[in-house]
């Protein structure tokens, strides 16, 4: 079943049709609200200041444009995704969140409270970074600004990142799911007719370029999608169990198999390490006013880390740190969302084991092993459609990277969330198959 002929079965359901429009509907507000800017910005500047800086660029895809803008929703649900990410490794490293993650209901209620007071303190942080870096003399988008127009403006930009959270939250109880991923679904699709117009109607050369980027698209949809969708099938089988012994009656072992994703991090890694990357930048905003060896620095950084810098070093400096830091997080984050020790004693206490393996330790072993060989696949995936996609189609089209940096990272998260989507509303759509049937 495709993603068109799922929407069209689950239209005729009252129920999943009440879903959908509540979904639209407030992906139509978060637009609505990407297009109301902060007054005082000079849109020249902005243009000025995101034609060149492939970095503001990245931030601002998950914005849905609004950061270019600067909207009152400029930061989008960064924030909240980064402190999603924090509270998902603070449940690692500590005891009493790692507790309260397994008390149910009422534990993960207390760890989303505490995520999302950890938004609004990140929110704050990153409005008071973005205020000072366009009040900078260098950017000049504000000029000027008052203490009270600071604090209007951090403000204004952390209750915009809050009421985001909001709408993601209320898609994810109440609509379709995956509230916050369609939040930057949304505002990656919103851009895209307008980017598409204003580059193919500036001249015929870049129409072939677009034919060209329209191609590559094509294909790296096709390999996002195979590599998205598969899976390492590891055989297990379930022992035979005796359920009266008088009678000799007993559960035959079955044969089945338990599905390894090869990329089952998804999109983290790769937003994880973007918030790693914009942080020297952030707090060079607070020291470029410095002098001596401090201002220099801060002044060095705000030059030259981003992707397509005014140098070769800086460049293969900035993109091999990229390149490795997606390849850690992707291990440490499939670590923290697969326990080979929680899956080994799981299949012990269901009395399943997978053929020639012993159940427990060896158990674990095996996995962590099969684990870490796909990982690495997933690993590299990721980091080249992040990071070495831009570099090559910018070299087969002649379209400069500050245009396409942000290809390979949209293409992956359109298709992602696309096909989480769609398994959801498939999913529901059983559910109320089966309920029928029932009846």
């Amino acid at each position: 079943m495709n993603l068109l002929e799922a929407l069209g079965q689950a239209m005729r359901i009252p129920e999943l049709r009440r879903k959908l429009l509540f979904t639209v509907l407030l992906l139509l507000i978060f637009r609505i609200l990407a297009s109301i800017s902060i007054p005082g910005a000079d849109p020249a500047k902005l243009t000025q200041l995101f034609q060149g800086n492939s970095l503001l660029g990245l931030l601002n895809l998950f914005s849905g444009g609004g950061l270019s803008n600067f909207s009152i929703v400029a930061m989008g649900v960064n924030p909240y995704i980064n402190a999603t990410i924090i509270m998902q490794l603070m449940t690692v490293v500590s005891t009493r969140l790692k507790e309260l993650s397994k008390e149910g209901e009422q534990g993960r209620k207390k760890i989303t409270r505490y995520t999302r007071w950890l938004t609004v303190a990140l929110g704050a942080l990153q409005a008071y970074g973005l205020t000072v870096l366009f009040s900078s003399s260098q950017v000049g988008v504000l000029v000027s600004p008052s203490p009270g127009t600071i604090i209007s403006i951090i403000i204004t930009l952390t209750a915009g990142t809050v009421v985001l959270m909001w709408l993601g939250e209320l898609i994810t109880e109440y609509g379709v799911g995956n509230g916050v991923s369609l939040v930057i679904f949304a505002g990656i699709i919103g851009r895209l007719p307008g980017s598409l117009y204003s580059y193919g109607t500036t001249g015929s050369s870049h129409v072939i370029q677009l034919l060209g980027m329209t191609v590559i698209a094509v294909a790296v949809t096709m390999f996002i999608i195979f590599v998205q969708q598969a899976q390492r099938k590891v055989p297990v089988q379930s022992a035979q169990r005796v359920i009266n012994p008088r009678a000799g009656t007993a559960i035959p072992s079955r044969r089945n198999f338990l599905p390894l994703r090869v990329n089952a991090a998804g999109v983290i890694p790769i937003i994880f390490a973007i918030s790693i990357m914009t942080f020297p930048t952030i707090f060079s905003n607070f020291f470029q006013t410095a002098g001596g060896v401090v201002g220099n620095a801060a002044n060095w950084i705000r030059l030259n880390w981003q992707p397509n810098g005014p140098s070769i070093v800086t460049n293969l400096l900035y993109n091999g740190i990229y390149f490795l830091l997606i390849l850690g997080f992707t291990y440490f984050y499939t670590a923290v969302v697969f326990d080979p020790n929680d899956v080994a004693d799981n299949l012990k206490k269901s009395s399943t084991f997978i053929p020639g393996i012993r159940p427990g330790r060896s158990t674990a072993e095996y996995l962590h092993k099969v684990m870490n060989r796909i990982t690495l696949a997933g690993a590299l995936f990721l980091a080249l459609i992040t990071v070495v996609l831009p570099l090559g189609t910018s070299f087969i089209t002649g379209v400069s990277t500050t245009s396409l940096y942000l290809g390979g990272t949209a293409v992956l998260i359109v298709v992602g969330v696309a096909l989480d989507t769609m398994k959801q509303i498939e999913t529901q759509l059983l559910m109320r198959q089966y309920k029928g049937f029932i009846k």
